[in-house]
C-alpha cells in the first residue's frame, strides 16, 4: 500500500457504475464526522459524470478511490467544487489534495470567469483550499441562488443555518477570485495572513462548532426536542 499510485481524471459515463458507492461513502463520512453535507443521489452523481463536471480517482487496477464534482450557481457567476470524498482505505495518501487540484483545474477550464467557492467543516480541506488561493469569507459573499441553499436542507445542521438567516453555520465559507481580476495589495495580504495563521483559524473553527452545537442542544431541550 505504501507505493500505491492513482489515476485521476475527468469522470465519464463509463464511471457511472461507481455512483452508488460514492453516495454511500459520502453519507457514511458525514455521519462519522458528526456533521452534515447536502445529500446527493446516485442519479445526480451519474449526471455530473455524463456532463463532464466531475473528477474521479482510481487505482491502476480500476478500484474506485475518490471523487469530486462541479456545480454552477447564479447563471455561472459562482462555481462550487462539491462532494469531495476519498475511500477510507486510500486516506492518508494525500489523495484529497490531488483530487482538489484536478477539480479546481477543471472548474477554471470550464468556468474561467467564475468565482469558485466552498463550504467545509474540515481543516484539511481548508488547508488545500488556501494552497489554491481561496480565502475565508462571509456567507454574504457567496451566491444568493436559492437552489444552492436548498441543497443544505438535507444537512443535519440546517436548522442552525436557517436560524442564522443563511449568514453563518458550522461550515467555513471560502472563495477564490479568478486570476483575470487583478489582485489588490489587500487581497494578497489577506491570503498571506491566512496561510500564516491557519492553525489559529482551525482553533477558531472548532470553537465556532462547539458553540453552535451547544446552542442547538440547548434550544432543542428548551422546546422539548430530543
Amino acid at each position: 500500500m505504501d507505493n500505491i499510485s492513482f489515476i485521476i481524471q475527468p469522470a465519464t459515463e463509463q464511471h457511472s457504475k461507481f455512483a452508488e458507492t460514492i453516495t454511500d461513502e459520502m453519507e457514511q463520512s458525514a455521519k462519522a464526522r458528526g456533521t452534515g453535507i447536502a445529500k446527493r443521489s446516485p442519479e445526480y452523481i451519474k449526471m455530473k459524470m455524463m456532463e463532464g463536471k466531475a473528477v474521479i480517482a482510481l487505482t491502476k487496477e480500476g478500484e474506485w478511490a475518490g471523487f469530486c464534482y462541479i456545480e454552477a450557481w447564479g447563471h455561472g457567476k459562482f462555481v462550487a467544487n462539491s462532494g469531495l470524498i476519498v475511500a477510507p482505505k486510500f486516506r492518508k495518501f494525500g489523495l484529497a489534495r490531488l483530487i482538489k487540484k484536478e477539480i479546481f483545474k477543471l472548474s477554471r477550464a470550464k468556468y474561467p470567469d467564475s468565482k469558485i467557492f466552498g463550504l467545509t467543516t474540515g481543516a484539511a480541506v481548508m488547508k488545500i483550499n488556501s494552497e489554491l488561493g481561496y480565502i475565508p469569507v462571509s456567507y454574504g459573499d457567496l451566491t444568493d441562488d436559492e437552489q444552492f441553499w436548498k441543497g443544505c436542507q438535507s444537512c443535519i445542521n440546517y436548522e442552525i443555518l436557517k436560524s442564522k438567516e443563511k449568514q453563518n453555520c458550522l461550515c467555513t465559507a471560502m472563495l477564490y477570485e479568478p486570476k483575470a481580476i487583478k489582485d489588490t495589495h489587500e487581497d494578497l495580504a489577506l491570503r498571506t495572513d491566512f496561510k500564516k495563521n491557519i492553525k489559529l483559524f482551525e482553533r477558531w473553527t472548532r470553537l465556532k462548532k462547539f458553540v453552535m452545537l451547544n446552542l442547538k442542544k440547548t434550544k432543542n431541550k428548551t422546546f422539548g426536542l430530543f
